[in-house]
C-alpha cells in the first residue's frame, strides 16, 4: 500500500491528506435538519449528519488528494451508530480510489493488539467465511508499549501489503512531557524513531517501507532529525493550519526526491466554510464544499511553493 500511496502523491501533485474528524458543530444546518427530519435528534440521526457531512466533503475533493483520514474517536462519541459513519466513510473513500489511513492510535499487549490489528487492517476467520471489518490502509499506532505491541501490528502488513503510521513527536502543545524527556543526553522521540526505522527495514516497499512515523508540523527542528533518522519511513505530519504549522514548515521533513512525507490538515479543510477568507469569495453554509475544495488548492500551493514547485 506503500507504494500505491506514493503513486497517488505522484499523480496528484499533493502530499497532503484531508482529516474526516467531523464535530457535529461544524455540520452545517441543513444538514442537520435533514438528518434529524428523518431520525430524530438521536445517536443516529447525528451519525446520518456526519456521515452525509463528509461525503459532500470527498465529493468535492478526492480529484485533487491522494489520501483521507478518519479520526475514530469523532465517530465513537456517536456510539454504534458514529461507528456505522465511520465504515460508510471509509468504503465511500475507497469507492472514489482515495488511500484511508484510519487514524486510531491503537497499541496495547501483544494478544490485544493483534485484535486491533485485525479489525482495522486484516481479516477475520468467522467458520468457513473470511471477512475485513473496516478495512483502512493504514493505521496509527502509539508505541508505548514496546516490540510487542507493535510486532502484531507489523505481522497484519506485511501478510495484507498494508501500512502504519507510529507516533514518534506528536503536534500537541504537552507532547514534550513524555516525548522531549533525555534518556542517556538524547530525547525519547529519536530513540522511537529509531525503532521504527528497524520495524520498518524488513517491510520495504519500492523506495519506502510500510512502516511510517507521526511527526507533528509543530516541531520542524525534530522533524529535520527526525527525518535523518527515518530516511525510509514515510512521515504523517499532522498539526497543519488550524494548529499553526504552515508550509514553510514542513521542507525538512521531505527528502531530495520530494517525497517521504504526507501532511494532515482536519478541520483547516473540512470547516473551511466557516473561515472568512472563504466567506469573502462567497461561500455559504449551503455550499460548504465547495470552501473546502478551495481550502485543498490553497494547501497545495503553499506546500508546492514551500518545497520549490511549481
Amino acid at each position: 500500500m506503500i507504494n500505491t500511496l506514493v503513486e497517488k502523491i505522484k499523480k496528484t501533485n499533493a502530499p497532503i491528506v484531508v482529516g474526516l474528524d467531523p464535530m457535529l458543530s461544524y455540520v452545517p444546518e441543513q444538514i442537520q435538519k435533514a438528518a434529524f427530519a428523518q431520525y430524530g435528534e438521536t445517536l443516529e440521526g447525528a451519525a446520518e449528519a456526519i456521515w452525509q457531512y463528509n461525503k459532500g466533503i470527498v465529493d468535492a475533493v478526492y480529484d485533487l488528494i491522494p489520501a483521507v483520514k478518519p479520526q475514530v474517536a469523532m465517530y465513537e462519541q456517536f456510539g454504534i451508530e458514529g461507528m456505522k459513519a465511520f465504515q460508510k466513510t471509509v468504503d465511500y473513500c475507497h469507492e472514489k480510489g482515495l488511500v484511508v489511513i484510519g487514524d486510531v492510535k491503537r497499541g496495547d499487549i501483544g494478544s490485544t493488539s493483534a485484535a486491533y490489528a485485525t479489525g482495522h487492517l486484516g481479516k477475520v476467520q468467522i467458520g468457513n467465511n473470511v471477512y475485513r471489518a473496516f478495512d483502512e490502509d493504514f493505521a496509527t499506532v502509539n508505541p508505548y508499549l514496546g516490540t510487542d505491541g507493535i510486532k502484531p501490528f507489523v505481522d497484519v502488513c506485511k501478510e495484507e501489503k498494508k501500512g502504519l503510521f507510529i507516533l514518534v513527536k506528536t503536534s500537541n502543545p504537552s507532547s514534550g512531557e513524555f516525548q522531549d524527556r533525555l534518556i542517556d543526553g538524547r530525547p525519547l522521540y529519536e530513540y522511537v524513531g529509531e525503532k521504527v526505522a528497524e520495524w520498518g527495514a524488513d517491510c520495504m516497499g519500492d523506495s519506502y517501507s510500510y512502516i511510517g512515523a507521526v511527526v507533528g508540523a509543530t516541531y520542524p527542528e525534530q522533524g529535520k532529525i527526525l527525518r535523518q533518522i527515518m530516511p525510509k519511513s514515510f512521515i504523517l505530519v499532522p498539526g497543519y493550519g488550524a494548529q499553526g504549522g504552515q508550509g514553510k514548515d514542513l521542507v525538512h521533513f521531505f527528502n531530495e526526491d520530494g517525497l517521504g512525507a504526507i501532511v494532515n490538515s482536519s478541520r483547516g479543510i473540512i470547516a473551511a466554510y466557516k473561515q472568512e477568507k472563504y466567506i469573502a469569495q462567497g461561500i455559504t453554509p449551503e455550499n460548504y464544499a465547495d470552501a473546502s475544495r478551495l481550502a485543498v488548492e490553497d494547501m497545495i500551493a503553499d506546500i508546492a511553493g514551500a518545497l520549490g514547485k511549481k
